[in-house]
C-alpha cells in the first residue's frame, strides 16, 4: 500500500480509501422491502481491507449501506457496522471520515448544516461509529438555508473540542469552496483540507472548475464513483458484439436514470478502446480507470485519493492490485485523447 498526504494537513492516508455507501446485501427483504445489508461479509471485507494496508475508511450519516433509496427506517446502517469494525482494531490505526448534511429526522431541522443539525449529528454519528472523534468531518452538499460562515463557526468549534480533527468539503460547486477558504481565512476559522468530488476516466468536468480550487488551496481530492456507478467495471459491455448489456440486480438495471446516463454512444467507444489498452497491458479495465486517477496526481499536483465500494474479496483484491500499474507518458496521451472533455 502506498500512503499520501491528506491535502495540506499533516497526517497520511492510504492512497486508497474504502467507502460503504454500498455494502453487500443479502436476498432477503426486510420488512420494508429493502434488501438487507450482509453485515458479517462487509465486516470481513473491513478486515481485508485493512490487513492489505487500507487506513482510510469512508462513511456518512445517511448511508443505508444498500444502492435502494435511504429511508428514515435505514439511515445510519453503514456508520453502525463500521463501528462494529472499529471494536476489533486500534482506533488510532485508520483515519475515519463521514459525512453530514442529509435528512436523519422528520422534524424541520432534521437535515441540512446549520448549528442545530450538525451539533445533533455529531452526537449520533460518534455513538454510531463507537468512538469519541472523526478524523474528518465533511459537508456532503450544500444547504442553500445556511449561512456558510454559520456552518464554519460550528465545525471550528466541534475541532476545538477535539470532536473533529479535520474538515472537508463534498458535492459543492467551486464557488463555494472558494467562499468558504476565504471566509475560514478572514475570521481566522479551520480550513477545508479537502473536496470529495464525482471524477473518473470518463467524467471529468470537475477538471474545469474544482480541480484548480484544490490546486489553489492545498485540497486533497477524494474521488467517489471512480469506476463511473459500475461503468468501468466493464460489467455493461459485451464486446464480442460492441454492444451494451444489462447484468441482472446491476444498479443500471434497478435504476432508469442510471441506465439513462451510461448507455451513450461516447461511453460505448471510449470503453470499447480502454479494453483495448487494458488487454495490451494485461490488467483489467477497472484496474486502469484507478491507475489513470493516481498517476493524475503527478500531472495535476494534488492529492487524489479513488474512494472504492466492493461487495467481494475479489474486487478488492482487483482493486488494491491497480497500485502496482505502471502507466507510460504515452498511455496517459492516448487516454486524454479518448476521453477529455471540453
Amino acid at each position: 500500500m502506498k500512503y499520501v498526504k491528506l491535502g495540506n494537513s499533516g497526517v497520511k492516508v492510504s492512497q486508497l480509501c474504502l467507502g460503504t455507501w454500498h455494502l453487500p446485501v443479502l436476498p432477503e427483504l426486510d420488512e420494508y422491502g429493502v434488501h438487507k445489508v450482509d453485515k458479517e461479509l462487509s465486516l470481513k471485507l473491513f478486515k481485508k481491507a485493512y490487513d492489505l494496508g487500507i487506513t482510510f475508511f469512508d462513511t456518512a450519516n445517511r448511508y443505508a449501506g444498500s444502492m435502494q433509496t435511504a429511508d428514515l427506517n435505514h439511515v445510519g446502517t453503514s456508520e453502525r457496522i463500521l463501528g462494529e469494525f472499529l471494536k476489533s482494531i486500534d482506533r488510532e490505526s485508520i483515519i475515519l471520515a463521514t459525512k453530514v448534511r442529509g435528512k436523519m429526522g422528520p422534524w424541520p431541522h432534521g437535515e441540512g448544516l446549520s448549528r442545530k443539525h450538525i451539533m445533533w449529528q455529531i452526537k449520533e454519528s460518534l455513538k454510531r461509529l463507537n468512538t469519541t472523534y472523526i478524523d474528518l468531518y465533511q459537508i456532503h452538499w450544500p444547504d442553500p438555508d445556511t449561512p456558510k460562515l454559520e456552518t464554519l463557526r460550528t465545525l471550528d468549534s466541534l475541532v476545538k473540542q477535539g470532536l473533529v480533527y479535520y474538515i472537508g468539503e463534498s458535492n459543492h460547486s467551486a464557488h463555494d469552496i472558494v467562499e468558504f477558504m476565504e471566509l475560514s481565512e478572514r475570521y481566522n476559522l479551520e480550513k477545508f483540507v479537502s473536496m470529495q468530488e464525482r471524477y473518473n476516466i470518463i467524467d471529468r468536468r470537475i477538471e474545469a472548475d474544482k480541480i484548480p480550487v484544490a490546486q489553489r488551496y492545498g485540497l486533497a481530492l477524494l474521488v467517489y464513483s471512480p469506476l463511473h456507478q459500475g461503468l468501468l467495471t466493464a460489467k455493461y459491455v459485451d464486446f464480442q458484439n460492441k454492444t451494451w448489456k444489462l447484468p441482472e440486480l446491476s444498479r443500471a438495471s434497478l435504476f432508469e436514470s442510471v441506465k439513462n446516463e451510461l448507455f451513450n454512444d461516447r461511453n460505448l467507444k471510449i470503453l470499447l478502446e480502454l479494453n483495448d489498452i487494458a488487454k495490451e497491458k494485461g490488467i483489467t479495465i477497472s484496474q486502469l480507470a484507478l491507475a489513470w486517477l493516481i498517476k493524475r496526481q503527478e500531472e495535476l499536483n494534488i492529492t487524489i485519493i479513488p474512494i472504492i465500494g466492493v461487495t467481494s474479496e475479489n474486487q478488492l483484491l482487483e482493486n488494491i492490485e491497480s497500485l502496482n500499474v505502471n502507466l507510460s507518458s504515452d498511455d496517459m496521451k492516448r487516454i486524454e485523447e479518448l476521453t477529455r472533455q471540453s
